[in-house]
């Protein structure tokens, strides 16, 4: 491969799935409108703390239907903070873990192809030992359609994590991530890609019962850049996909989480996103129009 080619992978400005034809992400990604979304650190706060209303106030305020970002949006960092330090909810604080992640977010759409853009600023490492030797930087989205998980048109991706899943307390190593009553056929079931700093590897998966990390058509590519202490990560995939894949159509919305697992982190010592919505040419919190 030459190095003009190998330069604008690294830059993320062109893209390429095996076997299709050339998919071409937005030149000038400084021209595409970006939403700021913080990420922070959950500690031990399952589904089944969140609907627990003895132990989270806001367990009321989701049976009225109301999301999680209604009532926590403003004081995302601060929750990070409570958490990180081990003041609520986290029984094995990591001292120097850092407590939120401010991200900019981006889409785009070619009519073929959904182009998101995730950029961030790397925290200063905590000097922990590492979970993940092979990536120091891990990045993954969910996307689930027409509300058939349960709360994910409330709390984005956080149906799929659960009390008895692997690294949370007393939890079996073998539990991955699982929608409750999950099923593919019954179109229950959250899309998944993820993109590895050290395997430098997308991943293009789903979670039903359990995670499965591959097996998805949609994912033509995730490329990331680290720039300093900048990072960018661009994922292009397909409206179009096979199993496990939502199928994306203009005019519509989605639901949409993302979390990042920084400093070699690994299970729940990530950084999550609450709840949002993505639209294909569709108002939402975050909005893919066509370019």
């Amino acid at each position: 491969m030459n190095k003009t080619i190998m330069s604008a992978l690294a830059g993320a400005t062109l893209v390429f799935g095996a076997g299709s034809a050339m998919a071409a992400a937005p030149a000038d990604w400084g021209k595409v409108a970006a939403k700021d979304i913080t990420l922070f650190h959950p500690g031990v706060s399952p589904l089944e703390w969140i609907t627990k209303g003895t132990e989270h106030g806001g367990a009321r305020a989701l049976k009225k239907g109301e999301t999680c970002a209604d009532c926590h949006s403003e004081e995302v960092a601060a929750m990070g903070q409570k958490m990180a330090s081990g003041q609520k909810i986290e029984p094995s604080p990591i001292a120097g873990k850092a407590p939120s992640i401010p991200v900019k977010v981006q889409a785009a759409h070619d009519g073929e192809n959904l182009y998101l853009r995730f950029s961030w600023r790397q925290p200063k490492a905590s000097g922990a030992p590492k979970m993940d030797d092979k990536n120091p930087v891990k990045i993954a989205f969910m996307l689930e359609s027409g509300g058939k998980v349960e709360l994910a048109d409330q709390g984005g991706c956080w149906a799929s994590c659960h009390a008895d899943s692997r690294t949370m307390p007393g939890a079996a190593e073998t539990r991955k991530k699982y929608v409750k009553g999950g099923s593919l056929a019954d179109g229950k079931f959250y899309d998944l890609m993820q993109w590895r700093s050290g395997e430098n590897k997308g991943f293009d998966g789903h979670v039903t019962d359990t995670r499965v990390m591959e097996g998805g058509k949609a994912l033509v590519s995730a490329v990331g850049k680290q720039d300093g202490d900048g990072w960018a990560v661009v994922f292009t995939r397909k409206f179009a996909g096979g199993e496990g894949d939502v199928a994306l159509e203009a005019g519509k919305v989605y639901n949409f989480g993302f979390a990042i697992h920084d400093d070699n982190a690994a299970g729940r010592y990530h950084h999550v996103s609450l709840g949002y919505k993505l639209g294909i040419d569709a108002k939402a919190d975050v909005t893919a129009a066509k370019q």
